[in-house]
C-alpha cells in the first residue's frame, strides 16, 4: 500500500459513543483525518469537536453535508435514519461510511446502493472486523486447504442487556433487537467463510430458516438463531441476542480439521497481537498470532480510504 496517498478528509454524522470510538479511530490511521463534525444542535457538535480536536463543527447533519471541505463522511445515526442520511450524503457527493445495519430491509440498501452509485460515491457498510489482518488470515486459511474442504459454519453474537423500554435496543420504532444490533455480524461472517471456501469474495446462501423470542411488551427480537444453506453443502449456523448472553466466536469445521476464533468481531482497538485456534487432523492444536500496527477503527478508515483513492465505488 502507497504511503504516499493523500489523506481523506473525513466528517462525522452523529455524535454517539460509536462515532467517538471510529473517530479516535481515524486518529490513527495512515490515511485519515477528521475536519468536521455535525450534529442536531451546535452545542452536541462543539462538546464533541472540543473532545475529538476537530477543527469545525456544525449545528445540523446539512451544514456538514454542505462543507466543501468534506471528502467522506461516517455516518452514526440510529438505525432508522441511514437510509436518509446515506441518500442525502450521495447526493451531497460524499464518500460513505454507514453504520451497521446499512438499512433496515433490502428496500432501503437498494435505495442507498442506486443513489451512491448515481452519484458516483463509494458506499461501505462498516463492518470493520471485515479490515483487520486476523479476518484476512482466517479466510487465507480456509482458501488455502488447512482444514480440508467446509463444511459447518458457526457464528454467535450476543449479550445480555437490562430490559428497558426507553433503550433504543428494545425499541421497535428505533429497530431494536439482536437481529439489527449485532446479528448481522455472524451472519456476515458466515458469508465470508462460506464465500472462502467456494472461492469466492463472499456467498449467498441458498437458503435461510430461523426462529426466534420476540418480546411481549415491544415485539423485538431478544434472541434468535438462524441455519444458513450455501452451495457445495456448506451450512452455517448463526445466533444473536440482545436479551441472553451466548459464548460468542467464529467456529469452522472442516473435514480435515476446524479453526475457533474466539474474538472474531470486537478486538485490538489498539495495536495488539491477537490469537486464534488451527486444529489440524491428527496434529496438535496451533495457536495464530497476528500482528497489527493499528486499531481495529484504524484498519477500517484506512481501508475505506484506499478504496476510495483507488476509485472503487462498491
Amino acid at each position: 500500500m502507497s504511503t504516499t496517498l493523500e489523506p481523506l478528509r473525513w466528517g462525522i454524522l452523529s455524535t454517539g459513543r460509536i462515532a467517538g470510538t471510529f473517530t479516535t479511530g481515524v486518529a490513527g490511521s495512515r490515511y485519515g483525518r477528521v475536519v468536521a463534525v455535525g450534529s442536531r444542535s451546535a452545542a452536541a457538535a462543539e462538546a464533541f469537536a472540543a473532545k475529538h480536536n476537530i477543527a469545525t463543527a456544525h449545528g445540523s447533519y446539512e451544514a456538514l453535508l454542505a462543507d466543501p471541505t468534506v471528502e467522506a463522511v461516517y455516518i452514526a445515526t440510529p438505525h432508522p435514519q441511514h437510509c436518509e442520511w446515506v441518500v442525502k450524503a450521495a447526493e451531497a457527493g460524499k464518500h460513505i461510511l454507514g453504520e451497521k445495519p446499512i438499512g433496515l430491509n433490502r428496500a432501503e440498501a437498494m435505495v442507498m446502493i442506486e443513489a451512491a452509485r448515481a452519484h458516483q460515491v463509494t458506499l461501505m457498510e462498516a463492518y470493520m472486523y471485515r479490515c483487520h489482518p486476523q479476518t484476512r488470515r482466517v479466510v487465507e486459511l480456509v482458501r488455502e486447504g488447512a482444514i480440508g474442504a467446509v463444511k459447518l459454519i458457526g457464528a454467535t453474537f450476543a449479550f445480555q442487556a437490562a430490559f428497558n423500554a426507553e433503550s433504543r435496543l428494545w425499541r421497535n420504532d428505533l429497530a431494536g433487537g439482536g437481529i439489527l444490533d449485532v446479528g448481522g455480524y455472524a451472519t456476515s461472517i458466515g458469508r465470508l467463510v462460506a464465500g472462502a471456501a467456494l472461492g469466492r469474495p463472499f456467498a449467498d446462501p441458498i437458503s435461510v430458516v430461523g426462529a426466534g423470542h420476540l418480546h411481549p411488551e415491544t415485539g423485538v427480537d431478544v434472541y434468535a438463531a438462524a441455519t444458513l444453506k450455501f452451495e457445495g453443502e456448506i451450512v452455517a449456523q448463526v445466533a444473536t441476542g440482545v436479551g441472553l448472553n451466548l459464548q460468542n466466536g467464529l467456529w469452522v469445521y472442516g473435514d480435515q480439521g476446524s479453526i475457533h476464533v474466539p474474538s472474531p468481531y470486537l478486538f485490538a482497538r489498539e495495536p495488539e497481537p491477537v490469537t486464534f485456534q488451527l486444529h489440524r487432523q491428527g496434529q496438535a492444536p496451533e495457536t495464530i498470532t497476528v500482528e497489527s500496527d493499528r486499531g481495529l477503527y484504524a484498519y477500517e478508515a484506512d481501508a475505506f480510504a484506499t478504496a476510495v483513492r483507488a476509485g472503487q465505488g462498491e
